[in-house]
């Protein structure tokens, strides 16, 4: 009989707990849905009554203050980047379009042998000038008048008056005679051909020195000294000065003659 007494007990305890617990679990949900329902509803409420109490207390702003004020931002922004943009002209644009001018202009004068251009250079006489100078100062002799008188003085070859063999002579200016009609009598077309192919036409009357051939190839730009003329068939040199007339030295109808180097033996 006491074994089946604490076999009951035992049961009825466990029943006890057992209902205990679930009662526990069914409030504990209860709770937690209460919490969910309650969150929810705050979280729907809470902006809108945020929104009232901020439009209750905000000032009201007319359209044209505000256009105003956009106005005066979009200005600062375009003074901003305007600043911008000139510095980065400045500092970054200019320089390098500098830069590669001036590799141009290097490779330019290298080119063209002109290197001279890429040094600052000095004006005339500065260089004998400072060695003296720095002679002198090495000597001890340099003074404040020395140095004044010796920068007043020049050369003597400059105040020196020049002799008359040493005057330079006039440059001598070529005059063709003018070209005569080509109906007059005596007259003949000389063709004269250069060594670069181009020709040359004039007409000249047979009575004409012969020296004339010689004045026109050098008015065309071959100069005497350097270049000769010649007959074309049979080839021949032309023997040119003032005492013989085109007639003669054979040009009596029109003629092709050829300007030519000179044989340098």
């Amino acid at each position: 009989m006491p074994r089946f007494g604490l076999g009951g007990s035992l049961l009825s305890a466990r029943h006890l707990i057992t209902k205990g617990l679930k009662e526990i679990a069914f409030w504990a949900g209860r709770i937690i849905l209460i919490l969910a329902l309650v969150t929810f509803l705050v979280s729907v409420v809470a902006p809108y009554f945020s929104t009232v109490r901020l439009s209750s207390y905000s000032p009201t702003v007319s359209p044209d203050e505000m256009a105003r004020h956009q106005e005066i931002v979009r200005k600062g922004q375009q003074e901003l980047l305007s600043k911008k943009a000139t510095e980065y002209n400045e500092n970054i644009v200019k320089p390098r379009q500098e830069m590669k001018l001036k590799r141009k202009e290097e490779q330019l004068y290298k080119m063209t042998g002109q290197t001279w251009k890429l040094t600052e250079g000095q004006r005339l006489g500065e260089a004998e000038e400072n060695e003296n100078h720095y002679v002198d100062m090495e000597n001890g002799m340099e003074t404040a008048n020395k140095e004044a008188i010796r920068k007043r003085k020049l050369p003597e070859q400059i105040t020196k008056p020049l002799t008359k063999d040493e005057q330079p002579q006039p440059k001598k200016v070529v005059t063709l005679p003018e070209e005569p009609d080509p109906l007059d009598n005596g007259v003949v077309t000389i063709a004269l051909r250069c060594p670069s192919g181009r020709v040359y036409r004039r007409r000249f009357y047979k009575s004409c020195s012969s020296h004339v051939l010689l004045d026109w190839m050098m008015k065309i730009g071959y100069h005497s000294v350097l270049y000769t003329i010649s007959t074309s068939v049979p080839r021949c040199q032309l023997e040119l000065n003032n005492d013989l007339t085109l007639e003669n030295i054979g040009i009596t109808r029109h003629t092709v003659l050829n300007i030519e180097e000179k044989d340098p033996s």
